[in-house]
């Protein structure tokens, strides 16, 4: 258990935009942060991190909280977790206990799988640095592909000895789960029989953003027709191939820091790149790229650069990649290397300036790349040629910019050579034929005919939702500051008529509601902005220096959300800059008397008429009765409701 002063201590250091920033790439909006949810697919930011209060909201999926509800949301990490995870990035010193034989065996599933990767990368490890075998096979393969000790260690890579069940024998003994080790794929269980997957090979760890191991990557070291060169961990609860990116975590800050994300093959391709000085490099781990992976590139940066090795027949492979990436909306550039070079050799054998000269000079736009390659093949042949145009213009069609399109196609047309009318034409062509299709699809899916009987009519905007809503904000922002609050008093005149007298008198915004709402016997009718107020009124009586950030990490999740949920919305919206126009708006932390008063008055109001209603329904049921007393106290009502109106400005 991590203590609660050790806690205290990672919430108090923690920044939130930091933590998310290792994550998405965030630009500056007023106050706030912004960026694309890592949540769900958008191409319009509605992310927010606010620096001041310390949270942050997704619009797109309703998902928010502090930076540890962050880290729980996307890296699913337990609380203690990220706890651990934040006082790690913080340098933060925590105290705590060791787990005892039942929290251990409490432990989820998923968890327990993260256990035993971690294990396993600390094994392999082990067994490159410390054995024979390790130091002779696999530390030596190393050193040949030029890997330094420092790079070695940097990516944990490792050795798994060439023995049926070393590693599976030595995870047994100190404890691990026979069947964690068969679901991550580190075990091969046959039967009676058990088998190491990744039995002499060299060990690639696969991290996920926040650097927890996800799977491995195995190359074998012998010459063996039989087994594949490379083995991957097979698909579990914690790897899914098609969504990770080899070397991501260590390339996440400098790919958002140079906005261009350079794209590979290879394993060691990443390793010797990052080795030279060039760190925003990943792979797609010997899978074919996926949509996926190109939104959690996306997520850095829109900017992607495919480096292929100068091997035609693998460059034609790959070319539907790039049309993935047009897809989702990113810019494309494509750099090859000389014929027998590969990304890794080629870093090997150059310097920092050199390779990033040469990255420099030869990236092409994916049109250059693509009419180069393709027009090898078409020389000479007028329908080959034709073949090629119509296959750029295809890639073209998938990039979602209009504006894109346009300039592309210009492009095009002056590459190889061809009218810009004929090239629009063609684009029109495959757009009309792909909404064909979609149409056609559509109708495939649609359900038979019905006729709609009844529609359901437009939702009201629920008054009294809004303002208990708007009751909640103030006192989460407001709540414990002292204010100078004009109370209206309740008399008769000289002419027997009600009038409201101001009285001023100084209180603290939470005392003044809280009295408001008793005074008139007013009560939440949402049962969560219920709990909520009294949570917060609680809070605030016993506690003098309420912080925001420390509550909303003291509150369950569900709670937690929805005060995100409250803070964050009307910081979407930033006003323009209004003061080059000698616009001086006032800030609304300078007007929180006024703010307080209007909106309890307001709720007074609609009780008011909700009351009034109440009476009218009442008098229909009773048409016998004269309803004589039921007409005095609307017409009272109706007066508080006039004076009330008056006090705010405004006909309600």
């Amino acid at each position: 258990m991590i203590s609660p002063s050790s806690i205290d201590q990672v919430f108090e250091t923690a920044r939130v935009e930091e933590v998310i920033g290792d994550f998405v790439q965030l630009k500056k909006a007023g106050s706030n942060f912004k960026g694309l949810s890592p949540f769900s697919d958008e191409r319009s930011p509605s992310f927010m991190v606010s620096p001041v209060k310390q949270i942050w909201k997704d619009f797109s999926t309703g998902k928010g909280g502090t930076a540890v509800s962050f880290l729980m949301e996307h890296e699913h990490f337990t609380y203690p977790e990220a706890i651990r995870y934040l006082a790690k990035k913080y340098n933060v010193e925590i105290e705590e206990t060791e787990q005892s034989s039942e929290q251990k065996e409490k432990a989820n599933e998923r968890e327990s799988l993260y256990l035993v990767s971690e294990f396993a990368n600390t094994y392999f490890q082990k067994v490159l640095h410390k054995t024979d075998q390790g130091k002779s096979i696999g530390l030596s393969y190393f050193k040949e592909r030029g890997f330094t000790e420092e790079t070695i260690k940097k990516f944990d890579l490792g050795y798994s000895l060439n023995e049926w069940q070393a590693f599976t024998d030595e995870a047994l003994k100190q404890g691990y789960n026979i069947d964690f080790l068969q679901k991550t794929g580190l075990t091969i269980v046959k039967e009676d029989k058990r088998f190491d997957r990744f039995k002499g090979r060299v060990m690639f760890p696969i991290k996920s953003m926040s650097g927890r191991v996800l799977g491995y990557g195995g190359r074998i070291l012998i010459t063996d027709k039989k087994a594949a060169k490379y083995v991957n961990s097979p698909e579990s609860d914690i790897y899914h191939k098609s969504k990770v990116l080899y070397g991501i975590y260590h390339a996440k800050q400098s790919i958002a820091k140079e906005d261009n994300c350079y794209l590979v093959e290879g394993y060691t391709d990443v390793i010797q790149f990052h080795q030279t000085g060039i760190h925003n490099v990943v792979s797609s781990s010997g899978t074919a790229l996926t949509s996926e992976q190109i939104r959690l590139i996306n997520r850095l940066t829109k900017n992607i650069t495919v480096l292929f090795d100068g091997d035609a027949a693998g460059m034609r492979a790959s070319l539907r990649g790039i049309d993935l990436i047009l897809e989702q909306g990113m810019n494309v550039r494509v750099c090859t290397f000389p014929e027998g070079e590969d990304p890794d050799s080629f870093a090997k054998q150059n310097t920092l300036e050199e390779l990033g000269l040469y990255l420099k000079d030869n990236a092409k736009d994916f049109i250059q790349f693509k009419a180069s390659i393709l027009f090898e093949d078409s020389k000479n042949d007028p329908i080959k040629k034709a073949e090629t145009v119509r296959d750029i213009v295809n890639s073209i069609s998938k990039i979602p910019d209009r504006i894109k399109k346009e300039i592309y196609i210009q492009e095009c047309a002056r590459i190889m050579d061809i009218s810009e009318e004929v090239l629009f034409s063609t684009l029109a062509q495959i757009n009309k034929k792909e909404s064909q299709e979609e149409n056609k699809q559509y109708r495939k899916e649609q359900k038979a005919f019905e006729v709609v009987k009844h529609q359901q009519p437009i939702a009201k905007v629920d008054v009294q939702y809004v303002l208990e809503r708007k009751i909640i904000e103030v006192l989460l922002l407001y709540g414990n500051e002292t204010e100078n609050f004009e109370d209206l008093v309740l008399k008769e005149n000289d002419k027997g008529e009600l009038v409201l007298e101001p009285v001023i008198h100084q209180v603290k915004v939470f005392e003044k509601i809280f009295l408001d709402l008793q005074d008139d016997e007013m009560q939440f009718t949402n049962e969560q902005f219920k709990s909520l107020y009294y949570t917060i009124i609680d809070r605030l009586n016993q506690d003098q220096d309420f912080e925001l950030k420390i509550f909303v990490n003291s509150v369950d999740q569900d709670m937690a959300n929805e005060i995100t949920t409250i803070l964050m919305e009307d910081e979407r919206y930033a006003l323009d800059d209004w003061k080059r126009m000698n616009i001086y708006p006032k800030e609304k932390m300078y007007t929180v008397a006024q703010l307080v008063s209007e909106t309890i008055l307001s709720l007074r109001c609609f009780l008011i008429d909700q009351k009034v209603k109440e009476f009218q329904q009442e008098t229909l049921q009773n048409k016998i009765d004269s309803n004589r007393n039921i007409l005095e106290e609307v017409k009272d009502y109706s007066g508080l409701k006039m004076l009330l109106s008056r006090k705010l400005n405004r006909v309600l």
